[in-house]
């Protein structure tokens, strides 16, 4: 009976150990992974240029552009944001004479329209504005002449406004929409969106990318003509992927998604591990009361 009670003892006092330890373990090797990844990753990471920090998206939703803000149009008269913002708007911050990406944006936003069923100055308008404040209205207007010829059918002009302004104009407005950008070899660094404004200027909706569909664009723009702010995913993207500061495209951050897995993973073992350690207890406990009664 001292045998049978000492053996009950030994199992009980094991089996509850048992667990804790496999739970330190496996948070001990599966935390170690992330370190391990980041020591062998590091090495042949490309080192971002200066300022590739600062470029991204803090997004605004609710909050308001000033419509006060002063910029020129393409034939270079002074308009205020409070003369073109009086419809659902779609806005634009590019550079028009950047090599590679705003040209891409500014088309996908002449194909979006092209399939676009909306009336244009009545259900929404489209403002594209620079943020170098060394481009001209002529730059302007070679880039809404481009524009409006990739749509492919007719467009009222005085529907998609090209801006450009001075640098406090310009940060003023990158600003109060969240919009960060760096100077960089003569150019930007940038994001690229489109972000969606009611007609008192409030930030309702942002769409990350160059292309666009039609029916994602004419959701927002009912959202903003009612000022409904809808927000994105941005969150998510901004943790899961990071801004390539050579191709302005969103890349998939492996290391800091990796890591954040494995902890994750971790927490549900252990989670799992005390729990069936528990079960077990009572099991062997039971068992216990069950031999003591006979």
């Amino acid at each position: 009976m001292k045998r049978r009670a000492h053996e009950s003892r030994t199992e009980g006092g094991t089996s509850a150990r048992r667990p804790n330890r496999s739970a330190l373990t496996l948070i001990a090797v599966l935390c170690a992974f992330p370190v391990v990844a980041a020591s062998q990753t590091a090495p042949q990471a490309i080192p971002e240029p200066a300022g590739a920090g600062l470029v991204g998206i803090d997004e605004q939703l609710g909050a308001h552009v000033p419509l006060d803000l002063a910029f020129r149009d393409e034939n270079g008269n002074r308009v205020t944001l409070g003369q073109l913002v009086t419809a659902p708007t779609i806005l634009a911050l590019v550079y028009y004479n950047c090599p590679n990406v705003c040209d891409l944006l500014l088309t996908g936003v002449a194909g979006m329209i092209r399939g676009l069923d909306a009336e244009p100055g009545k259900d929404y308008r489209v403002v594209a504005v620079s943020i170098d404040e060394n481009e001209t209205p002529a730059d302007a207007r070679r880039a809404k002449m481009i524009s409006l010829e990739t749509i492919e059918r007719p467009f009222p002009p005085e529907d998609w406004r090209f801006l450009t302004g001075d640098r406090p104009a310009i940060e003023r407005l990158a600003d109060s929409v969240g919009y960060r950008f760096a100077r960089r070899d003569g150019g930007f660094d940038h994001p690229v969106c489109i972000i969606f404004l009611a007609p008192d200027g409030k930030i309702t909706h942002y769409i990350y990318g160059a292309d666009f569909l039609p029916a994602d664009v004419k959701l927002s723009l009912l959202g903003a003509q009612a000022g409904a702010i809808a927000p994105t995913i941005a969150k998510l993207l901004r943790f899961c992927f990071r801004t390539d500061p050579a191709s302005h495209r969103l890349v998939f951050d492996m290391l800091r998604v990796a890591a954040t897995a494995t902890i994750l993973l971790a927490a549900a073992l252990v989670v799992f591990l005390l729990i069936a350690g528990r079960r077990r207890r009572k099991r062997i406990a039971e068992a216990r009361a069950t031999r003591a009664s006979r």
